[in-house]
């Protein structure tokens, strides 16, 4: 392909607006041909100063505008398997943020229709594969320098949480990423969630269950924990280390910038998982362009979000119960075998 890859955006928020911005102006190969969001406002406030790009209210009409050859879903969760099955039936390729599918039933019905296309269509963004820091870990692991890993020790904190942010979403939408990662670190499967709940912190929304303590097993037999404080008030951290038969590894303590005033010395702390994991998310959407211009489907899959999903279901029965809940996984298909 010697032209410029037409990508349709399908949400124009947050995330949708930086992925609007990182096309345009970071990643060669593609342009942003269309955005799609109810708030059009938003939209065109998105794409103000990028040429050729039309606003659509409507996903679909987005996916239909002239000159797009790919789909990036940063929409809501709950839009996302519609916005899915549209792209499949166009066969357009896909890059869907995460949650593949909010509900690991809806996520499943994506693999099968992605089975009986006969093809991979769809990559979905678990950007920390992206991360340099991880993808170091990851072939320190495979290696198998180390020796076998025995426990993953994460940890998952933000400044504050929206205001519409739920006890079951620090399971299922924060700790999502590290169920990912492990999936991928590891290469073995999440097999059981246990959640514990020490007493909320006291900046913590009434009601908002933070931070908690998510330990899963695996089917390799380790062990993985997630500290996930969603309310810290000081900073974005993420971290993982491994710890293994002979030697561990941890990723995420990365120096950053140093200020040096007459106050003091202190260094800066992210605020934002768009500041964190900024140089991901550019190598990740490079990475999908690239691929896709190229005519092939690379990073996580459509499995890799079901999975996820079905994961964070059994955290989110862990959490409402308090005890041990076994991950039941549908059989895997021979595509993504």
């Amino acid at each position: 392909m010697s032209e410029l890859l037409g990508v349709a955006v399908l949400g124009a928020g947050h995330m949708g607006a930086d992925h609007i911005r990182r096309l345009d102006r970071a990643v060669s190969g593609a342009r942003v041909a269309a955005v799609a969001d109810p708030d059009t406002a938003r939209a065109e406030e998105a794409v103000a100063g990028i040429d050729g790009v039309s606003v659509h209210a409507d996903a679909e009409a987005a996916l239909d505008a002239p000159g797009v050859d790919a789909v990036l879903v940063a929409s809501p969760g709950p839009a996302h398997e519609e916005a899915l099955l549209a792209a499949f039936a166009r066969g357009l390729p896909v890059l869907c943020e995460k949650p593949l599918v909010p509900d690991s039933s809806g996520a499943l019905r994506v693999v099968e229709a992605e089975v009986r296309l006969g093809r991979r269509l769809a990559q979905v963004g678990f950007m920390r594969r992206y991360d340099a820091e991880y993808e170091r870990l990851k072939s320190l692991l495979d290696s198998g320098r180390l020796g076998r890993p025995l426990m993953l020790h994460c940890t998952h904190r933000n400044v504050a949480s929206p205001p519409h942010f739920t006890s079951a979403m620090l399971v299922n939408s924060s700790v999502s990423h590290e169920i990912d990662a492990a999936r991928w670190l590891l290469d073995q499967e999440l097999t059981a969630v246990t959640v514990l709940r020490p007493r909320p912190a006291s900046n913590a929304p009434e009601g908002l269950l933070d931070p908690q303590f998510v330990v899963f097993e695996t089917s390799g037999g380790a062990l993985v924990d997630v500290e996930i404080f969603v309310n810290s008030g000081f900073g974005y951290q993420v971290a993982c280390e491994a710890v293994c038969e002979t030697g561990s590894a941890r990723v995420g303590d990365e120096r950053t910038m140093s200020v040096t005033t007459a106050a003091g010395r202190h260094e800066e702390v992210a605020q934002d998982y768009l500041v964190r994991f900024a140089d991901a998310y550019d190598r990740e959407v490079r990475a999908w362009v690239d691929a896709t211009r190229a005519g092939r489907v690379t990073g996580p899959g459509v499995w890799d979000g079901y999975a996820a999903s079905a994961v964070a279901e059994a955290g989110v029965r862990a959490l409402e119960n308090g005890g041990r809940v076994a991950v039941d996984l549908a059989p895997r298909p021979e595509l993504y075998a």
